[in-house]
Order: structure tokens, then C-alpha cells, then sequence
């Protein structure tokens, strides 16, 4: 199962999603990669910067075969590889991103991408089985979101106080349905401020996305 998540826009909290989804796979001890494209991963997690290849570089390589992909991961749990971004760019419309694409989806670990805020490679996307946009009640995001002509196929939608848009806007506005809603929590950040989140997942999180990790 191969899941890309992204946003829009800065500041929506896609890694920290993407983080608890492969973390929340992970914990059924069944295989799962949770794959860099953003670079902030390893700080959310509490892991030590990594300074080796990772995917971007993979996606560089013009002989690199699927299969070294796996080498270039990182233990963060003993179901969970974390691959590193990387220190390469490689330009979106790269035919690697659909091999990519293609051997993640059909291989048996469950594989989340955190693609930030960037528009995520149109080949990977197109091989994902779950195409999630990460984003906050926000005008501005969801502006941005319907301008990209990227159809999700279900959308995370996170909550603050004070916003004047409901789920069922956001929903409406990106033409795709709102399969998990999370609420603002000040625990989620202290976590991963705190390195902790590996560690001491805030229920609140967890509990909203378990059904959609699952």
C-alpha cells in the first residue's frame, strides 16, 4: 500500500500526519517504510539528522535498481524504515518517480511519502493508492489546493479555533471526501518538540487516524 501525503501549503502538519500514519502501521509489527521527500521527518521523529543517499538520490541514479531503495533506509522502530530525503533535486517530471512509484505500491510494506508542501511527482502520485492532502480550514490553503488540479482521493483535515470553514468546505472545495479530522492539540507539538513522539503519541492524534492508518 503506498500512501503520499501532502499540503498545500506550509504549516498544515504533514509530516507530523505522516509520521503517526506510518508509526500506527508499524505498530501491527507488519513492515513499513515512511518515506522522506520534505526533510523533516527525522527531526519529528526525535532521530539524528541523517547525512546518508536517500530517495531523491535514488530517483537521480539513472542504474540504481528498486530494490537498493531499502538499503538506504533507517531504523526508527523494528517495523518502521525511515529513508532519508536525500541531498539531491531531482526535477518532478523524472521517469524514476513513476518506477518509484510502482515498485512501492505493488511491495508488500506499507509505504507513507511525506511530500510536504511541494506538488508531489506526478508519477508517484499516479502509482499511490491513497492520495491525501493534508490541510487546515484555511482559505488560503484550500485556494492553493483547488488551483493544483490534484485530486486527492480523501483529505486530513486539521483543525484550529477560530476558523470559519468546516470539514464539509474543505471537502467541497477540493472535490474529495474528509476521511479523518484532527484536532488541534498543544500535546502533539510538545512531542515532537520533545523528540517524544515515537515514544508517547498523544491519544489525540492516534485516535483520529488509526482508522485511516488501518
Amino acid at each position: 500500500m503506498l500512501t503520499v501525503c501532502w499540503a498545500a501549503k506550509g504549516g498544515s502538519g504533514t509530516t507530523v500526519v505522516s509520521c503517526v500514519l506510518a508509526l500506527l502501521n508499524a505498530a501491527r509489527h507488519e513492515p513499513s517504510w515512511l518515506i522522506d521527500l520534505a526533510g523533516d521527518v527525522p527531526a519529528a521523529l526525535g532521530m539524528s539528522e541523517p547525512s546518508s543517499p536517500g530517495a531523491h538520490d535514488w530517483v537521480i541514479s539513472p542504474s540504481a535498481p528498486a530494490a537498493a531503495l531499502e538499503a538506504l533506509g533507517i531504523a526508527a522502530t523494528d517495523d518502521l524504515r525511515v529513508i532519508p530525503r536525500g541531498t539531491s533535486a531531482p526535477m518532478s517530471d523524472n521517469q524514476r518517480w513513476a518506477e518509484l512509484g510502482r515498485y512501492l505500491a505493488d511491495g508488500s510494506a506499507h509505504v507513507v511519502v511525506d511530500a510536504g508542501t511541494a506538488k508531489p511527482p506526478p508519477g508517484l502520485l499516479a502509482a499511490a493508492q491513497q492520495r491525501l492532502l493534508v490541510t487546515r480550514p484555511c482559505y488560503l490553503s484550500l485556494r492553493r489546493a483547488a488551483a493544483s488540479e490534484i485530486t486527492p482521493t480523501g483529505v486530513i483535515v486539521v483543525h484550529e479555533p477560530g476558523r470559519a470553514l468546516r470539514a464539509d468546505d474543505v471537502g467541497h472545495a477540493v472535490r474529495a471526501p474528509v476521511v479523518a479530522e484532527v484536532s488541534t492539540d498543544p500535546g502533539v507539538a510538545r512531542a515532537v518538540d520533545a523528540g517524544l513522539l515515537m515514544a508517547r503519541m498523544p491519544r489525540s492524534i492516534a485516535s483520529a487516524l488509526r482508522q485511516l492508518a488501518s
